[in-house]
């Protein structure tokens, strides 16, 4: 089953310096955070924030040369989730054929935002996305990594910056 998502917010991962989007589902509080890149992190605040560069950066030449061809976008899906790496499938049509590719999800994400295509993310990845309790190993047991690992498993979406990076 997949559902459909919005981006809740871009936010920089305190440990790593790493760039997260959180992709919420439309129908209830579930989140995903995913890692992404810096530079597609830039990509995807500029599309949200509808910032126009001089010069096409890269997904905006992407979305040109679809454009020029009469392709477009009709979905982008987080379709899988191993060994802490998501995937995402990107889904064209044209007037002649339509047809989907393997990508990165914030590839997928940030030309769904120029398309203004939807996003959906697949039940199972939502699933294995989770964490219980269960799942956490806190690797530093001192009371500043205690404090931190509280910290984190009590963050909601909510709790994530609109769009900054």
């Amino acid at each position: 089953m997949l559902h459909k998502v919005s981006i809740a917010g871009l936010t920089m991962d305190p440990a790593s310096n790493t760039p997260i989007i959180i992709l919420k589902s439309d129908d209830d509080e579930q989140a995903v955070p995913i890692w992404i890149g810096l530079l597609e992190a830039t990509s995807i605040a500029s599309a949200l924030q509808n910032i126009k560069y001089d010069r096409p950066m890269t997904h905006d030449l992407l979305k040109n040369f679809a454009d020029t061809l009469e392709i477009s976008i009709v979905k982008v899906e987080v379709c899988d989730l191993k060994d802490n790496t998501f995937y995402a499938r990107i889904y064209f049509v044209s007037k002649d054929q339509s047809f989907d590719i393997d990508a990165r999800p914030s590839d997928a994400i940030a030309l769904a935002l120029r398309f203004k295509a939807p996003i959906y993310v697949e039940d199972s990845v939502m699933q294995k996305s989770k964490l219980s309790d269960a799942d956490a190993e806190v690797a530093d047991t001192s009371e500043d990594g205690k404090k931190w690992a509280d910290y984190l498993a009590n963050l909601s979406p909510d709790d994530f910056g609109k769009y900054k990076v």
